[in-house]
């Protein structure tokens, strides 16, 4: 079984590590969701890829009770991913990487304008001024449920995230020469 206590990897390495095509997506949707590295892509990329695995599973029939599995999968999947009251296991299948990264903690701070960047949004969440229906949340990959994204605020107090006006300039100070 192994120990309790022991991490274990979150995600899958993709099959062809050196793939030009796959690297420069990933490169595109890391600048594009301000992701820290490859590997919290990969995380997200495993989430998804398992949650269309049991959808593939649940439409080829194959396995015992298949109706609590299925309305479990869909009860997940609408609670993070879809909106729509009436998805089915097709809509899951339609679901790509965007749509697990716009609902990371960080994506939803930025798209709220608590943060200007994805790399102050990091900070804000990491150093714990973003709370998540009243709880503190550190991580910036908790995956933010439909329910919860009116709940994203600020914890205790508000920061300001602009840049502080420069003070006004005082009076200049008298120039001193060196020939009086």
């Amino acid at each position: 079984m192994g120990d309790p206590r022991k991490k274990r990897k979150t995600y899958e390495k993709p099959k062809k590590l050196w793939d030009k095509r796959r690297i420069e997506e990933e490169k595109a949707l890391r600048e594009e969701f301000g992701l820290k590295n490859a590997r919290e892509l990969w995380k997200m990329q495993t989430i998804l890829r398992r949650v269309r695995r049991e959808a593939r599973r649940l439409l080829s029939k194959k396995g015992a009770d298949l109706e609590s599995r299925m309305s479990q999968l869909l009860g997940r999947v609408k609670k993070l991913l879809l909106k729509n009251a009436e998805a089915t296991a097709e809509d899951v299948l339609m679901l790509t990487t965007k749509d697990i990264l716009s609902r990371r903690l960080e994506t939803v701070v930025v798209r709220k304008h608590f943060a200007r960047t994805y790399k102050q949004a990091r900070q804000f969440i990491v150093h714990g001024h973003i709370s998540v229906d009243g709880s503190k949340v550190t991580s910036p990959s908790y995956l933010v449920s439909f329910d919860e994204e009116d709940k994203v605020g600020w914890y205790k107090r508000p920061l300001e995230s602009t840049p502080p006006e420069p003070k006004a300039a005082a009076s200049p100070e008298p120039k001193v020469s060196l020939n009086e």
